[in-house]
C-alpha cells in the first residue's frame, strides 16, 4: 500500500512543478546575442543589426534602458521572501577617450520602470537628487562605475558596487577578479572603459540574504571567489504579488562620449542561471580614436613628404594662409598634450571668434561660446592675454590639475591652448550663464525665487568645500561672487573661473606664498591686506559676501542701497547695511525686495547671519571649513548665537567712491587701481 501512495505523492509533486512552470514562477532564459529578440528599450537603447544590445549610442547626456519584457515574480507566494535568482551577462563600454573616464552602467531589477525623471551621468539614468535614497524606489542595482562621484562616496572611477534604493552602494570594491584555482589567487585589476568584452555573475542566495557579483575577462570562466559580497534581504523592495522588471540601465555625460553595449544575457530564478554561448556573441566594435591615431601615425609622414616633394610653392601659400592658426608650443608642454586644444578647433569652434558668439568681457579677457566641430559639444572660451613667460609652465600644470576637477557644482575646465601673447581656457558652456545677469536684472524678467537661490547657495558651498577638503590638493579659488557663478540647464549653480586659483599638498606648513593680493572689491577679505596670503579661510570670507549677494540681491558695493541710506552718493557696503538692519530687529527686511515676501523667513533669517557669520572682519570668528558651512545650510548643525559684528575695515582696506575696481597690495604699499570690470589678474606673479 505505501509504494502505490508514494507514487502518488511523486504524480502529484511533478504536476505542481509543471503548474508553476507553465504560470512562469520559474523564469529563466538566455540571450547568445539578442538579434530577433522583443526587449522593452527606451531613451537611446536599441538593438543593432549585428545583435548587440546598444545602451547608449555616444550622444551626450542621454540615457538608455533594456528590460526582458515579463515581469518575473521574486516573491515566494507561500512566505513572502524573495527567492534565489542567478544572472549572467556580457558587456562592454567604449570611450572616445580611453584613458579618461565615462560613466558607468548598471544591471537591476525594479518594481517600476518608469524612468523618465531619472538623470544621465553620475546617476546611471537610474535616480535623481530628489529620489536618490528613498525607499519607495524598490530598486536593486549592480553598477559599474567609471566615474568617482563624490556625493556618492565612490571608491574611485573604476570599481562595481551593490546599489538598493540609491547610488550610493551598499558594497563595492574595484572592478577585477581574483584568478588561479579555487579563487586562491591574487587580485587582478579589469579597466571598465578598456573597450574590453568582460562577463559579471549576479547571484542571490534567498536563504542567507546573501548578493554576490564576480566578474572576469571573457575568455575565463567563473571565479571561485566573488569580487564583492553583500548582505541584504531584497524581500523589502518587492511588492506583495512579486513581479518585477530586469534589466538593464546606462547613461553618458556632457563632456566625454562613450558607447555601452550586452552581448549576451542569461537568467534564472532558484537556480544556476543558463550558460551563455560565447562563440555565438557579436564583436565588440573597434576604439574609433586608436584607428585614427595609427592611421595618422602611418600615412601621415608618408603623404606629408609626397606632399613636400610635389607641390613646394603650395605648401609656401598654405602656411602663409594658415599663420591665423600658429600656435606657441614648448618641450615642457608635451606632458600635458591630452589637454592641450588646437588653436584651429578653437577658432572654427567659435566662427573665427565673432562678436555674435561673444558671452561676456572680464578682468581676464572676453569670453566666446563654440561649438567643437568633431564632437558637437558645447564649450566656452575665455581669451586671456600674456606677454611674460615667467610662471607660465606652472600655471599651466596648475590648469592641467584643475581640469582633473570633478564635481557637480564646478564648471568642468576641459584644457588650453597657447599663442604668442594669448592663452586660451576651455570650459563646458553653461547655457543660463552667470547668476551675475539673473541676480541683477532690474527688469525683472529673471527674477529668481528663494528655493533657487538657497539651492545656488548650497550648492556653491558643496563645490567649494570639495575644492578646499575633498580633491587631492587643497585649492583656494580667490575670485569667488556671484559673476562667477555660472547656471546649468538645470538652473543649478556652478562655481567657475579658476585663473586666480592656488593649489597646494594638503597639510602644508604655509599654504600658497604670494606677495600680491588679487580679487574683486568688496569680496577681499581685510587680513589679505596685512598678509598677502589667500587661504580657505579667505575664500569663506568671500563666500559669505556672496551669501548676502544672493539673498538680498544687492552687489558688496553700492553708492545707494536705499532711497533713505547716503542720499550724497557715497559707497556703501551691503555687509554693513545687513548689519544695521539686524541691529535694529529687521534683518529679514534686507531679502530682495523682488521676492514680494514669498521666502520662510526662519530660512532667510539663518541664511543672512551664516553670510554676515562667514564675512566676519576677525578670521578666528568666522566658521572653521566650509565643511561646517554645509552643515549649516543642511541644517545638520545649529548656527551659533553670536552677537553681530563690527565690518570696520582697516584704513589699508578703504573702499573707494567707484563701486568697480580691483584691489592690488604688496608688502610695502597697497594701491587702488581702476578697471571697467571690478577685477584684476596677473599672470606673471600675481596668482
Amino acid at each position: 500500500m505505501a509504494r502505490p501512495l508514494f507514487l502518488v505523492y511523486q504524480l502529484v509533486s511533478l504536476c505542481l512543478r509543471l503548474t508553476n512552470l507553465c504560470s512562469g514562477d520559474d523564469q529563466q532564459f538566455v540571450y547568445s546575442g539578442f538579434t530577433g529578440t522583443n526587449l522593452s528599450t527606451d531613451g537611446v537603447a536599441a538593438i543593432t543589426s549585428d545583435g548587440m544590445l546598444e545602451l547608449t549610442n555616444g550622444t551626450l547626456q542621454r540615457k538608455g534602458h533594456a528590460f526582458y519584457p515579463e515581469p518575473v515574480r521574486l516573491r515566494e507566494p507561500a512566505n513572502g521572501t524573495a527567492r534565489s535568482f542567478s544572472t549572467s551577462f556580457v558587456f562592454g563600454i567604449l570611450s572616445d577617450h580611453v584613458e579618461l573616464s565615462a560613466h558607468g552602467m548598471a544591471f537591476n531589477f525594479s518594481v517600476l520602470v518608469d524612468f523618465s525623471g531619472a538623470l544621465p551621468s553620475g546617476y546611471l539614468g537610474l535616480l535623481n537628487v530628489q529620489s536618490n535614497g528613498n525607499s519607495s524606489n524598490r530598486l536593486f542595482a549592480v553598477e559599474l562605475d567609471t566615474m568617482q562621484n563624490d556625493e556618492f562616496q565612490d571608491i574611485n572611477d573604476n570599481h562595481v558596487g551593490v546599489d538598493v534604493n540609491s547610488l550610493h552602494s551598499v558594497q563595492s570594491y574595484y572592478a577585477g577578479y581574483y584568478g588561479g584555482g579555487g579563487g586562491s589567487g591574487g587580485f587582478r585589476n579589469l579597466t571598465l572603459i578598456s573597450g574590453e568584452a568582460m562577463q559579471v555573475w549576479v547571484d542571490y542566495d534567498a536563504e542567507v540574504a546573501q548578493i554576490n557579483v564576480t566578474m572576469a575577462p571573457l575568455s575565463m570562466a567563473k571565479p571561485a571567489r566573488p569580487l564583492v559580497s553583500a548582505r541584504y534581504n531584497l524581500s523589502t523592495i518587492l511588492t506583495d504579488d512579486g513581479p518585477a522588471f530586469v534589466g538593464f540601465s546606462a547613461a553618458t555625460g556632457g563632456t566625454l562620449k562613450s558607447r555601452h553595449y550586452v552581448l549576451g544575457w542569461s537568467f534564472s530564478i532558484d537556480r544556476p542561471a543558463p550558460a551563455i554561448d560565447l562563440s555565438k556573441l557579436p564583436k565588440l566594435p573597434r576604439v574609433s580614436a586608436k584607428d585614427r591615431t595609427r592611421t595618422l601615425e602611418i600615412v601621415l609622414p608618408v603623404a606629408t613628404a609626397a606632399f613636400l616633394l610635389a607641390a613646394g610653392m603650395a605648401i609656401l601659400l598654405l602656411v602663409r594662409r594658415h599663420r591665423r592658426y600658429a600656435e606657441l608650443h614648448e618641450d615642457w608642454e608635451l606632458e600635458f598634450g591630452p589637454h592641450r586644444f588646437s588653436y584651429k578647433d578653437l577658432f572654427h569652434a567659435t566662427d573665427g571668434f565673432k562678436n555674435s558668439n561673444l558671452l561676456g568681457i572680464g578682468g581676464f579677457g572676453r569670453v566666446y561660446k563654440g561649438v567643437l566641430p568633431a564632437s558637437r559639444t558645447e564649450i566656452a572660451v575665455k581669451r586671456v592675454s600674456h606677454e611674460s613667460k615667467q610662471g607660465m609652465k606652472e600655471f599651466i600644470s596648475e590648469i592641467v590639475s584643475l581640469g582633473r576637477l570633478q564635481h557637480r557644482n564646478l564648471v568642468q575646465l576641459l584644457g588650453y591652448c597657447r599663442r604668442k601673447g594669448e592663452l586660451l581656457l576651455v570650459y563646458d558652456y553653461m547655457p543660463n550663464g552667470s547668476l551675475d545677469k539673473c541676480l541683477h536684472d532690474r527688469e525683472g524678467q529673471h527674477t529668481l525665487d528663494w528655493a533657487l537661490r538657497v539651492q545656488i547657495i548650497k550648492g556653491v558651498a558643496s563645490g567649494l568645500s570639495y575644492l578646499h577638503l575633498d580633491w587631492e590638493k587643497v585649492v583656494v579659488h580667490r575670485d569667488i561672487k556671484a559673476s562667477n557663478v555660472l547656471l546649468d540647464g538645470d538652473m543649478n549653480g556652478r562655481l567657475g573661473d579658476f585663473g586666480l586659483a592656488r593649489l597646494y599638498d594638503h597639510g602644508g606648513a604655509d599654504g600658497p606664498k604670494t606677495t600680491h593680493v588679487v580679487g574683486t572689491i568688496g569680496y577681499i577679505a581685510p587680513e589679505l591686506g596685512r598678509t598677502g596670503k589667500a587661504s580657505p579661510l579667505t575664500d569663506i570670507f568671500a563666500f559669505g559676501i556672496f551669501v548676502l549677494e544672493v539673498a538680498c540681491g544687492r552687489r558688496p558695493i553700492s553708492k545707494q542701497l536705499t532711497q533713505d541710506d547716503d542720499s550724497d552718493g557715497g559707497a556703501l557696503l551691503l555687509v554693513d547695511w545687513v548689519l544695521s538692519h539686524w541691529q535694529n530687529g529687521s534683518l529679514t527686511e534686507t531679502v530682495d525686495i523682488r521676492l514680494q515676501g514669498d521666502y520662510d523667513s526662519d530660512e532667510a533669517s539663518m541664511v543672512l547671519k551664516l553670510g554676515l557669520l562667514c564675512s566676519h572682519p576677525f578670521v578666528d570668528a568666522r566658521p572653521t571649513s566650509m565643511r561646517q558651512v554645509t552643515q549649516y545650510l543642511d541644517g545638520h548643525v545649529a548656527l551659533p548665537d553670536f552677537m553681530p559684528p563690527c565690518h570696520i575695515l582697516p584704513s589699508s582696506m578703504m573702499i573707494p567712491e567707484q563701486s568697480e575696481g580691483f584691489l592690488m597690495y604688496n608688502n610695502t604699499s597697497s594701491q587702488i587701481f581702476k578697471a571697467s570690470n571690478g577685477s584684476m589678474s596677473s599672470l606673471s606673479g600675481g596668482r
